[in-house]
């Protein structure tokens, strides 16, 4: 079952943080507050984003909007690879598309509002709007 994250404490932030975040910078949560093969939906300054982490401790951060169903529910889509790209596939009519680029490998003309993940070497995960 997947849940939007709610955090039982604040991120620790740091000073460098904090300034980093002034460029569209934001951490979310903490590496192992994801599941691999499973999202989690986030909330960052009113942008619903899925969260998603792959093997490899990757992390990737799409839209929760679903374009063809026109519903915010990305994070409860289906975790798989195609030709040996990451896929997220929608949950309602399971479009398939591709985590790294967003586009929609089953439907022409559909894609994910893609955006980027890094994680620091304390395990926080930060997303770039």
């Amino acid at each position: 079952m997947t849940t939007a994250l709610h955090l039982t404490e604040e991120p620790d932030l740091t000073l460098a943080d904090a300034a980093a975040s002034t460029d569209g910078r934001h951490a979310v949560c903490r590496l192992e507050d994801l599941e691999p093969f499973w999202g989690e939906a986030a909330l960052v300054e009113g942008v619903q984003i899925a969260l998603i982490r792959v093997p490899g401790d990757r992390v990737f951060a799409v839209s929760q909007w679903d374009p063809f169903a026109k519903a915010h529910v990305m994070a409860r889509g289906i975790v798989g690879t195609k030709g040996g790209r990451p896929t997220l596939a929608s949950p309602i009519h399971k479009q398939v598309y591709d985590l790294e680029s967003g586009q929609c490998l089953s439907e022409d003309g559909l894609a994910l509002r893609v955006f980027a993940v890094d994680v620091d070497a304390e395990g926080r995960v930060h997303v770039s709007l």
